[in-house]
């Protein structure tokens, strides 16, 4: 037994960590930066003051997480963020497709704590901060509430993923708070005051059926007159959660320092929801429906933003600006709310999207005037507008990702965050991100050390797609519908495809494509023919007067007529889809977007995807064969489908699929990558919405790897990630690697996007 009867003053335990890096924040991007610094060498301490790492997508707020595929209501096509990101919602998805948020938990810490070079502290809260001099940090104190000790965390490099800035502002970083004028960038788009200039805070609810009557008496405090909510016609029984996002408030009050008082009136307003949907009447249905769980954290969007060397704006976005210091890249919506926000006479939100995804530059990832701190998730460089699309949890963390990895090139090359930007250095960044999984628009991967590079490389077969064979069925032309299909530079060859009808009636064919390499926005009619049909099946020969200027992809678009019936194939092919002009009232998608003219928004259809078990391709015929799936592929540096499928894939009828990497004589080899497609076009919203699989149906998921004198050197199976890193504890020395690997179905051929191998 331990006595103490002193009566002096006493202080709490203290602990001093040093690391390479000090990361504050606990979020999504947080937990990415840190992974990502960790694996390259850093040591890292994750301050997170909550109990679980995660964020607006934990289960204290349970938010799912998306970004550049926006519920794929957008034109963005194969936009998932790579990297860790994409690692980790792959692996939610395979374990928790149902999107439980308390599992997702346990995923996130799973990853850390898998991390050897990260420091973990949970529960504790940075609370100041030391200067080694006016412009840089030495360290932050902070304290933990549930071991009573307080901790001194000291590192050359800091990163602020903490949302609302702590670090940042206790360090005299600059920042913003509010919406900038229209004048000061000259975006058309920047909110007036009647509008608002912040976005308020959101509480989620869940219900439950318990399969009995359940009463419900509110609390004293709930909202009693529901008709303050301009909305509430709207309400219904089965929304909740996320789909809710649209009670939310404070956007007129001080986000960081009224938060406690936000919080309070969405209580009101949630128990005051609850009241109206059991005690009106007017819900017969949830009669058995209980309050299982209301948020106690509200999901903050906005408080403090700061400046970096470069302030990202609503051009950037809009129309796709380049910039030489790209790191990641973004796709979601400018996506404003209201200040009044659920109180507001206002639609909940004011979405506008731009033609295809958007860089995001290095400049706005670090502090303009304290040396040595980076800038994480949505308090990065950007104006109240631009904001509006960098700030989705996705999007923040694939650029935190960035973060992480530059940090350990500071710490290599012993150099601060502004040095990476304004030396060679920039390009090592970009190159080590695109090697990590990192996808960056308009960048490919040249990698000099990559032994795949001086290789022969071949492959038992190569599909070249003749046709998508018909799997007797037909779906009518309700909707106007595309098939997305890779074309070569050159002449487009005849198309062939098959319809019925029941009556006489035409049909509208157009090969359309995107005005901007890399976007897949059907914004160009290239031309169009009107076909006859009859009664009964039809044979359409679709010959187009075209031309490509060069490779990519095309969308062979028929127009809505429901007297017409399509055939479709229940193939499915990496790199190819088929896409639908619908609506996707999420996402503000009403088929086509026609902004008023002085905002600096485009005009254009969306041409989207629909959801598995749904989205098949239309089957055809193209006797000139598309010819796009070459092996060669697999060191071309891009391992998406952007203009091009930039895969491997292998003839259905191939029994056996292999690629042969070879060199002239014996290599020495320690590490093997490979990146295989894990459907970039499914955004696996994180919690919520359920998945139609937990393995992705392109995905290889058996595979073992030979040397020239056939020894299996590693077999896998089960395999459902996205990359898969073979590190060897000692090298194998061989002049041949076999590749071979499984169809993951009959329905769906092999595909491998990379193969990269180093000493």
């Amino acid at each position: 037994m331990k006595v103490d009867n002193s009566t002096g003053k006493r202080s709490f335990l203290h602990r001093s960590i040093q690391a390479d890096l000090v990361i504050t924040g606990g979020g999504l991007s947080g937990v990415c930066c840190a992974i990502t610094a960790a694996r390259e060498g850093c040591s890292v301490i994750l301050v997170q003051d909550r109990p679980v790492l995660g964020g607006n997508a934990s289960s204290e707020v349970r938010l799912w997480i998306l970004g550049a595929t926006s519920h794929m209501g957008n034109n963005n096509r194969w936009a998932r963020e790579g990297g860790v990101i994409d690692e980790i919602l792959v692996e939610n998805t395979y374990r928790n497709p149902e999107g439980n948020p308390v599992i997702f938990d346990m995923i996130l810490l799973d990853k850390v704590m898998a991390e050897p070079n990260i420091t973990l502290l949970l529960n504790t809260a940075v609370y100041q901060v030391e200067k080694k001099n006016e412009t840089t940090i030495a360290a932050v104190k902070a304290f933990c509430s549930q071991n009573q000790t307080e901790y001194t965390l000291s590192a050359p490099l800091f990163c602020d993923a903490s949302g609302d800035g702590v670090v940042g502002f206790l360090a005299g970083a600059a920042f913003r708070m509010g919406a900038e004028s229209s004048e000061e960038f000259g975006e058309k788009f920047a909110p007036d005051k009647e509008y608002g200039e912040l976005l308020g805070h959101t509480l989620y609810f869940y219900s439950k059926d318990t399969g009995r009557p359940v009463h419900f008496i509110p609390p004293a405090f709930a909202l009693k007159d529901i008709t303050k909510i301009p909305r509430f016609k709207t309400f219904n029984a089965q929304e909740f959660g996320c789909k809710l996002w649209w009670i939310e408030y404070g956007g007129r009050l001080d986000t960081v320092h009224d938060t406690e008082q936000i919080k309070w009136e969405l209580w009101k307003v949630i128990y005051g929801v609850w009241d109206y949907i059991k005690n009106s009447g007017n819900f017969p249905e949830a009669a058995n429906l209980t309050l299982e769980w209301v948020g106690t954290i509200p999901g903050k969007r906005e408080s403090r933003r700061f400046e970096g060397d470069y302030m990202m704006r609503q051009q950037d976005i809009v129309e796709q600006r380049m910039h030489e210091d790209a790191v990641a890249y973004g796709g979601w919506s400018i996506d404003l709310h209201p200040a009044d926000g659920v109180f507001s006479e206002k639609p909940g939100c004011n979405q506008w999207h731009s033609k295809g995804i958007y860089q995001i530059p290095f400049r706005s990832l670090y502090s303009r005037n304290i040396s040595n701190l980076f800038l994480g998730g949505r308090l990065i460089s950007a104006s109240h507008v631009a904001f509006g699309s960098t700030r989705v949890m996705a999007t923040a963390a694939y650029a935190t990702q960035a973060v992480g990895m530059a940090a350990a090139l500071c710490k290599e090359h012993n150099q601060l965050p502004a040095d990476i930007a304004k030396n060679k250095l920039m390009q090592a960044l970009q190159q080590r991100l695109l090697r990590s999984g990192q996808y960056i628009p308009g960048l490919s991967l040249q990698n000099s050390s990559d032994l795949v590079q001086k290789a022969t490389i071949t492959a038992s077969s190569e599909l070249v797609l003749t046709e998508l064979p018909e799997s007797n069925f037909l779906k009518p032309l309700q909707l106007s519908v595309a098939q997305m299909v890779p074309l070569a530079a050159g002449r487009v060859e005849p198309f062939v495809f098959h319809a019925r009808a029941s009556e006489a009636t035409s049909l509208q064919v157009e090969l359309r494509i995107s005005s901007r390499e890399g976007n897949h926005t059907p914004d160009i009619t290239v031309d169009t023919i009107t076909l006859p049909i009859q009664p009964g099946r039809n044979c359409l020969q679709v010959k187009f007067d075209a031309v490509m200027e060069k490779a990519a992809y095309a969308f062979i678009t028929f127009i809505k007529n429901p007297l017409v019936e399509l055939h479709y194939s229940r193939k499915r092919v990496t790199g190819l889809l088929s896409v639908f002009n619908t609506i996707n009232k999420a996402v503000s998608n009403y088929g086509k977007q026609t902004p008023p003219e002085d905002i600096g928004m485009d005009a254009f259809e969306f041409w989207c995807p629909q959801r598995r078990p749904e989205g098949h391709n239309i089957a055809f015929k193209y006797p000139a064969g598309l010819d796009s799936f070459k092996a060669l592929n697999i060191r071309n540096g891009v391992d998406r489908p952007v203009n091009t499928p930039n895969a491997w894939v292998a003839d259905w009828k191939d029994t056996a699929p292999q690629l042969t990497i070879s060199w002239p004589k014996p290599q020495s080899i320690g590490c093997i990558d490979l990146f295989f497609d894990t459907d970039y076009d499914h955004p696996m919203e994180s919690v919520l919405m359920q998945h139609p699989e937990t393995a992705m149906p392109f995905c290889v998921r058996s595979y073992r790897i030979k040397d020239d004198a056939g020894n299996i050197i590693i077999t896998r199976t089960g395999n459902y990630q996205t990359r898969n890193k073979i590190t060897f504890a000692t090298p194998v020395t061989t002049s041949r690697l076999i590749i071979e690997v499984e169809h993951p179905t009959e329905e769906v051929p092999a595909a491998v996007f990379a193969v990269r191998c180093y000493e």
